[in-house]
């Protein structure tokens, strides 16, 4: 089914305890174009890049089943740019460069060939970047997934609640979570939360997993615990892409077959953090997914003897 990806096609520079590299592709909307891609093989991207931006980057998103018909590529213009390093912990990192450049006046335009989307993921942007992109579609999507991020509930928090009245899923972490309802518990911020507008909300806890609401259920799954951790740029974006791309290719929005999304959004999470970048994307097997899947499924099933 038809996948509809607006976020960041950009370059990082990451350092790690275990190495560094120099300008590399990245980007909210690359990680979850190439995790998607993955499971489905119908994604277009809705997007912006300078001219600086290398013909083969370009090349591995078509080779991944990517339609760049929406890719602005703007002339004697430079691509955004983030770099980071991060701490032994690999929970902590500090920021040592933001370039927004194109991005910073990004004005997303919707192929007409792209307007009746089935599912829409929403990378994380400016909140009124990605409620321009709603507002270009005749129909509204079977489903209508977004990412957003603390600084947006800092700067832009009335079109942040304006953008959410209009989606189906949020995906945000523990700590955008809290502040977002002014709640501490994650069961009550949920239940705030889910009053402002999403009917499905992710709250995702890095290392600890992801948790799933609607307004009567509840679902966990784990992380996956890994011997190494090489480099968590785009994991959550990676999750994204792999929750929303198992929905488009299964076309079951239930709250049940969202349970299964979830793990193998994790799944997808798990390759991304054992490589720098995007490599570890790049080239996975079917094999390769349903024996990480099946890791998942072996960590928490098992039998009990009641009392």
């Amino acid at each position: 089914m038809s996948l509809l990806v607006v976020g960041s096609v950009a370059f990082d520079a990451i350092e790690t305890p275990f190495g560094k590299t120099d300008k590399i592709i990245g980007g909210a909307g690359t990680y979850i174009c190439l995790a998607a891609s993955n499971l489905t093989d119908s994604i277009n991207v809705v997007s912006v890049v300078g001219s600086d931006f290398p013909d083969s980057y370009l090349q591995l998103l078509k080779d991944h089943h990517v339609n760049l018909d929406g890719l602005q590529i703007i002339k004697g213009g430079k691509s955004f740019f983030w770099a980071g390093k991060y701490h032994n912990d690999m929970n902590t990192r500090d920021t040592l460069a933001t370039e927004l450049n194109v991005l910073a006046d990004f004005d997303p335009i919707v192929p007409e060939s792209y307007k009746n989307c089935k599912y829409l993921m929403l990378g994380n942007l400016t909140p009124s970047v990605q409620r321009r992109v709603i507002e270009q579609l005749p129909n509204s999507p079977k489903l209508i997934a977004m990412d957003t991020m603390n600084y947006w509930m800092d700067s832009a928090w009335d079109d942040l609640m304006e953008t959410i009245k209009l989606i189906d899923v949020l995906i945000i972490n523990d700590e955008e979570a809290r502040q977002m309802s002014n709640e501490y518990s994650l069961v009550r911020a949920a239940q705030k939360i889910l009053t402002m507008g999403p009917k499905y909300l992710i709250i995702k806890k890095g290392e600890h997993g992801a948790l799933l609401f609607d307004k009567t259920n509840v679902f966990f799954a784990p992380a996956l615990p890994l011997e190494e951790v090489f480099d968590p740029t785009g994991a959550g974006d990676t999750f994204a892409g792999g929750f929303i791309g198992f929905l488009a290719k299964t076309d079951d929005i239930s709250f049940e077959n969202m349970k299964n999304a979830i793990i193998y959004g994790s799944a997808m999470a798990s390759f991304a953090v054992q490589k720098f970048g995007t490599d570890a994307l790049v080239g996975l097997t079917q094999k390769e997914i349903n024996d990480r899947v099946q890791l998942f499924v072996d960590l928490v099933q098992f039998d009990i003897n009641r009392a």
